[in-house]
């Protein structure tokens, strides 16, 4: 193995690290808990993959697999035992036991994207919301509305450097989604909500999130 092999599987190993000390505190986790050492590290990156997903819900399939620089097969099967919550015929008709490690993710069909959250932590509408909230430009256009929400559509645009028609592309799509009420301008619906996850997840969106989060967190108050 040559340095840069070893270099590469280092910075996996510490970011799976970071991660799994996460998982490890999200309830229902226990993925490690068995004692072979090839169930141990499958368990170690299930881990992490509950860890990753409890501090950046709503993230795609391939954001997690890079950010934890898995491979796409690795991640496909970790994300499978994650998600499984049914206990599975054996062939001759009798169930066995349900898997203590499935069911503690669910997933979110969101256009190409299947998004994944922690199970039981989130309502359709905040499921909903985390998914537009990881698009670059619907997050951009909610974060302009909270902050000015008598913004044009127009001034919305100029705020985001994108095209009128772009906006317009977008705030349909939002206002479909329930995120977005156009009947008198445009305004977030259910702001509180919106506002509530920005800042309680601000450190996985962007700067700009950040600062906004670092702005609203004076008025709103949330249970983490």
């Amino acid at each position: 193995m040559s340095d840069g092999d070893r270099g590469v599987d280092e910075e996996k190993r510490a970011t799976l690290r970071r991660f799994a000390a996460l998982g490890a505190a999200v309830p229902l986790a226990g993925l490690g808990s068995t004692t072979t050492t090839a169930t141990e590290a499958n368990g170690g990156v299930r881990d992490a993959i509950l860890g990753y997903v409890s501090t950046t819900p709503g993230a795609h399939f391939s954001k997690l697999r890079d950010d934890l620089k898995l491979g796409t097969g690795e991640t496909q099967h970790h994300l499978r035992r994650l998600l499984d919550d049914g206990p599975r015929n054996n062939g001759n008709g009798v169930a066995p036991e349900r898997r203590t490690d499935g069911g503690a993710l669910v997933s979110r069909r969101d256009g190409d994207y299947r998004r994944f959250f922690v199970a039981g932590q989130f309502s359709t509408f905040e499921q909903t919301a985390l998914g537009y909230l990881r698009r670059e430009t619907p997050r951009g256009m909610i974060l302009t509305l909270l902050r000015h929400p008598d913004a044009t559509g127009t001034a919305v645009a100029d705020t985001l450097d994108v095209s009128r028609a772009t906006v317009s592309t977008h705030a349909t799509q939002l206002e479909d989604a329930g995120l977005l009420d156009r009947s008198d301008g445009y305004a977030v619906a259910r702001p509180e909500t919106i506002i509530t996850l920005l800042v309680r997840y601000a450190d996985s969106f962007d700067a700009e999130t950040r600062a906004f989060a670092e702005e609203a967190s004076e008025f709103v108050s949330y249970d983490p």
